[in-house]
């Protein structure tokens, strides 16, 4: 899954990963007489990859729209029920008598785009991280790493990690092989390494006799594959060769049993229902009808808010004057009871006096 804001190169690093053309380029010449996309969609391309006999059936999932608008409120709601919806689907199917050709569309790894701005993580970044962080590998990525510095890089890169660990964000982190030296010390590296800086280029050029993918510029030429320039050797290896199936078994062993053991406890039988209001809930806040009825409940509840608080005020102070009342009855009430008293002691005194 690909997942982050518009012009970040999502669809060029995929067409470079697998040096094909996968996912075709929007066109852009007419973008601006075409609609606002109000929700996010959900793209899936499916291939067939070959190369040296081995086969690789591929599902790319992109989601176009995300970031787009100016008010951004739930827009990552569309990818994580995407997410929830594989998983409840693959569950599914497995309480089926007959399990044969399953339908597995459950996402391995999540690729997050980070805009290479140099400062921090925005908030919307933030927010889906901890959502795509709960429910899939998520790996975050920073785009265009060819408009940093080495030293703005490195320094992007140590805040957004620390971001990550302020926010408890979950991302995914190759398992360390103490067994074996070489693919503990390429774990290592891939960690530290996070969040990967890759540059996306789908042409060749011609450096010292040899084809290159990279970017040609006035002040030089950046090398896609070259570690000195960006990440993209290491990501593609922790992809497609050295991690691929731990992606795998970690979707299966931590991310699906998780969402199976939570639907198991919260009753699977209404997940549609829960799911069909959400999504009504989330068409419904972009219905200006609905924004409309909203305020005006709102102003109603104000109201009634303001009318029950001016009624305690007023309970409040009769409560208080009733109070001042029966105090000074009950302060009436002693003295008399002093006098009464009083009277009693002086008809005993004169009893015992006139008594033989």
């Amino acid at each position: 899954m690909l997942a982050g804001e518009s012009g970040l190169g999502k669809t060029t690093f995929v067409n470079t990963l697998f040096q094909t053309s996968l996912k075709n380029h929007q066109e852009l010449r007419n973008r601006y007489n075409k609609p606002i996309k109000k929700t996010v969609e959900i793209d899936i391309i499916r291939a067939e990859l070959e190369e040296k006999n081995f086969k690789l059936n591929l599902n790319i999932i992109d989601t176009p729209g995300f970031g787009d608008n100016i008010d951004n409120k739930n827009s990552w709601a569309p990818i994580v029920d995407f997410i929830d919806d594989q998983h409840h689907s693959f569950m599914k199917q497995e309480t089926q008598p007959s399990r044969g050709g399953v339908k597995d569309l459950r996402v391995h790894a999540c690729l997050y785009f980070i805009r290479p701005t140099g400062h921090t993580l925005k908030p919307l970044d933030i927010e889906i991280m901890k959502q795509l962080g709960m429910r899939v590998n998520l790996i975050p990525v920073i785009s265009k790493a060819d408009t940093l510095t080495p030293n703005e890089m490195l320094e992007f890169k140590k805040r957004i990690r620390d971001i990550i660990e302020v926010q408890d964000i979950r991302i995914y982190s190759p398992p360390m092989e103490l067994d074996d030296q070489a693919a503990s010390e390429h774990a290592k590296q891939l960690i530290e390494s996070m969040p990967f800086s890759i540059i996306g280029s789908e042409e060749e050029f011609e450096v010292n006799n040899q084809l290159v993918i990279g970017r040609k510029y006035p002040w030089g030429f950046v090398e896609v594959e070259n570690d000195q320039h960006c990440d993209f050797r290491k990501l593609r290896s922790l992809l497609l060769r050295t991690n691929m199936l731990d992606l795998i078994l970690s979707t299966n062993e931590i991310h699906y049993e998780t969402f199976r053991a939570k639907m198991m406890n919260n009753d699977s039988d209404n997940y549609e229902n829960r799911k069909g209001a959400d999504k009504v809930s989330h068409k419904d806040t972009n219905n200006p009808q609905f924004i409309e009825e909203e305020k005006k409940l709102k102003r109603y509840f104000a109201e009634q808010l303001r009318n029950e608080d001016q009624r305690f005020k007023q309970w409040k102070q009769n409560i208080y004057t009733e109070k001042n009342r029966l105090n000074h009855d009950l302060a009436q009430l002693q003295a008399q009871m002093k006098k009464l008293e009083e009277e009693v002691r002086v008809l005993q005194e004169k009893k015992v006096k006139s008594a033989p």
